[in-house]
């Protein structure tokens, strides 16, 4: 299973983002799924460094690899982040979950291609009330399995 993650920098509840992956990670391995990618970008803080250390520090039945995209500013510039957005879209997910503080335009611009794209969408928006709530476009985890 490939899991997009796409995240706000300055998203520091590490806590909503362990707990989505841990539920995702329980819940493929009771349907025998061996194996899950984290898709992330690779910056080195925010969601993305919260997922990128979930990763290294799981220890559960799995085989969890990250697969890191980092953007490549000396040759896109300011479009960086939204060319390696769309390069992450473009490789595929099974689900994406995005953690969107502020209304971040990259996490949000990530999220929105993965939509249109058609790949299962959950969103978690920092500070709301039960942040581990999941918005309209939230899919059960055997919709997604």
């Amino acid at each position: 299973m490939r899991i997009l993650v796409t995240g706000s920098r300055t998203w520091d509840d590490a806590k909503t983002i362990r707990e989505a992956l841990e539920a995702l990670a329980a819940s493929f391995a009771a349907s025998g799924v061996q194996r899950m990618t984290v898709v992330h970008g690779a910056c080195p803080n925010g969601a993305d460094e919260v997922a990128d250390q979930w990763v290294r520090y799981y220890r559960g039945p799995l085989a969890v690899t990250a697969e890191r995209h980092p953007a490549k500013w000396k040759v896109f510039g300011k479009r960086a982040g939204m060319v390696r957005n769309e390069l992450m879209v473009a490789a595929g997910a099974d689900l994406c979950l995005a953690f969107i503080r502020d209304a971040s335009r990259g996490a949000t611009h990530c999220a929105e291609l993965a939509s249109d794209r058609g790949i299962p969408l959950r969103v978690f928006h920092y500070g709301e009330p039960g942040v581990t709530a999941m918005d309209s476009r939230h899919l059960a985890d055997e919709d997604v399995i």
